[in-house]
């Protein structure tokens, strides 16, 4: 990339940034001959008092910002709607940070619930729970998006084995409700000890899409993600309700295979503003993030850093984390065949996927993304959810059935692991504004048959790297302890069926077993006694041969560093 290009896109990101609070609740309608085009003022008042409003996206991914602002500013002004439940499956906030998101919608009175699969990133709603003014709800991703499909089907409840001996398992947990604790359960143990799942009847659907033509046909192409919406009109559809569809093109009619059919919605707010993704208009869609795409991988990951280390999305990776991430990479690699399906999570993981990228050895493999975005590459940061040159993209409910068919390797993050290979991912700390919920992970590591947990080995931890080594200079808060806050992913049920469990850190790596936490690898300058089991709360086993396998140079240095995948058994 030259520096022109980047200068461009610095500048594209300064003007998103000082006109993303800009909008007009009654941008006129393009089709006043055609009475389901109207403002998103008007929009607004088709809106239910107490109404259960669905809505679709993730991340910075199909956002429809101008119903979000005119749903909050009527309510201001005329106290309606009001009492709203709000069902959203992928995070949709902008924790606290971007307007436009869901987290408009988060004032008293406006929204007295939501139910959600990710939470950290609305943090409005959040203090609202807190201040005991919003019911907050959590079920796992996955689940809320097999949910909506069956309300779709005239069916209020999904039945499966999600979430056995995690918190969402009121035998051992909390159950879905966040705040307040006795609030309604909408997950129940039946005798064979399967969960049943139920959610309110949904009888709004609000959410964007690129285009409709006049007669108020609803077009998908060029989309970043469908996610929810298909499911949300079928669901609001049996339910007696309201279609509010948010558009950035008018176009003809014809202008590609009808996603909704106009007969299908109520409403229609046209806005030239509505985005791609985050920072991309539809009017000027970025290819990259299509199925069409005629710019390569390589070009669009480029675009996508440029953006999100210009907003400082991105983190800052260290030295020491690009070891971990080879020795992650190589392990998956001796393990993995090619073929096999696998979703790689964000934080560390991203690491994995660049390297798998970058090797090649992603072309060998199927990349599942719980957005419903397939192949390509997993677009990290503000854009997450969307990929670089998909090669499918379907509904989210779609990508879960898959997981739920066949998902052979998850590689994900962590926040706490025990010395029973439990992990929490969705509790920083106490009250609503430290929960962060499991997004998709509990559907996930339900349904992989092997998981690759990358994990800090210490919360602010430092290391030193030289001589061919890595020497850990301040161990920073222990986050392999005794018992972790919650348990979002069971290691012992894991056990039970089966699966194979590694944790890789910055100091080696840990296999789970039926003796505990064995210490497979150990990185070259540790010393196994001093800088792991003297620090760690944790009980470790060391293997049965005595000690641990030192990892090799290449993956500290990153010297003929090569990734090759074994071929499938047949």
């Amino acid at each position: 990339m030259n520096l022109f290009t980047k200068l461009g896109l610095q500048l594209h990101t300064i003007q998103w940034v000082l006109t993303w609070s800009k909008h007009n609740n009654h941008y006129p309608s393009p089709v006043p001959e055609n009475s389901k085009f109207v403002t998103a003022w008007q929009a607004a008042g088709l809106i239910q008092d107490g109404a259960v409003v669905g809505t679709s996206g993730i991340g910075g991914n199909q956002r429809c910002s101008l119903l979000y602002w005119a749903m909050r500013d009527r309510y201001r002004a005329e106290g309606h709607p009001k009492g709203l439940t709000v069902v959203c499956v992928g995070g949709q906030g902008g924790r606290g940070k971007v307007p436009g998101t869901l987290e408009e919608l988060a004032v008293e009175g406006l929204q007295t619930c939501l139910i959600a699969g990710h939470i950290e990133t609305y943090k409005a709603q959040m203090r609202l729970a807190d201040a005991g003014k919003l019911e907050l709800q959590c079920l796992p991703q996955g689940t809320l998006a097999l949910l909506l499909q069956a309300q779709g089907e005239g069916v209020n409840e999904i039945i499966n084995n999600t979430g056995p001996g995690t918190f969402i398992d009121p035998r051992t947990g909390r159950g879905t409700p966040v705040v307040p604790a006795d609030a309604r359960q909408y997950v129940e143990v039946l005798a064979d000890g399967r969960f049943k799942y139920t959610l309110p009847p949904v009888d709004t659907a609000v959410f964007s899409a690129p285009a409709a033509d006049r007669k108020g046909n609803i077009y998908a192409k060029n989309c970043a993600v469908i996610c929810e919406s298909l499911e949300l009109v079928k669901a609001v559809r049996r339910n007696g309700g309201k279609v509010i569809v948010n558009v950035g093109l008018l176009v003809d009619e014809g202008y590609d295979d009808i996603f909704i059919p106009a007969e299908e919605v109520d409403a229609i707010v046209y806005w030239p503003n509505v985005e791609q993704t985050a920072t991309i208009k539809h009017r000027k869609y970025w290819d990259c993030f299509t199925l069409n795409s005629k710019t390569s991988e390589a070009e669009g990951l480029a675009r996508q850093k440029v953006i999100n280390d210009f907003l400082g999305i991105t983190p800052k990776r260290k030295p020491a984390d690009a070891i971990l991430a080879r020795l992650g990479t190589r392990i998956f690699v001796d393990l993995a065949r090619k073929g096999d399906h696998v979703d790689i999570g964000v934080g560390l993981p991203e690491e994995v996927s660049r390297l798998l990228h970058e090797s090649g050895v992603m072309d060998e493999l199927v990349m599942v993304n719980e957005s419903g975005v397939f192949g390509g590459v997993a677009a990290p940061g503000i854009f997450f959810g969307a990929a670089i040159n998909p090669r499918e993209i379907v509904s989210s409910a779609e990508a879960f059935q898959r997981v739920y068919r066949r998902l052979d390797w998850a590689i994900l993050g962590a926040l706490q692991i025990d010395e029973r290979g439990n992990v929490n991912v969705s509790k920083r700390g106490e009250g609503a504004i430290n929960y962060v919920g499991p997004g998709g992970f509990i559907d996930l590591v339900a349904n992989a048959k092997s998981l690759l947990f990358c994990s800090a080995w210490g919360e602010g931890a430092a290391y030193e790297l030289g001589d061919g080594a890595i020497k850990v200079t301040a161990p920073g808060k222990p986050k392999f302890i005794r018992e972790v806050d919650e348990i979002t992913f069971n290691g012992q049920e894991a056990l039970k069926q089966g699966k194979t469990v590694v944790y890789v850190t910055h100091v080696g790596a840990f296999r789970l077993t039926e003796r505990g936490m064995e210490l497979i690898y150990v990185m070259p300058g540790i010393e196994v006694q001093r800088d792991i089991l003297d620090v760690c709360p944790m009980r470790i086993v060391l293997p049965e041969s005595g000690a641990p396998q030192v990892v090799p140079e290449n993956i500290l240095t990153g010297r003929d560093f090569r990734l090759n995948l074994r071929d499938a058994e047949v």
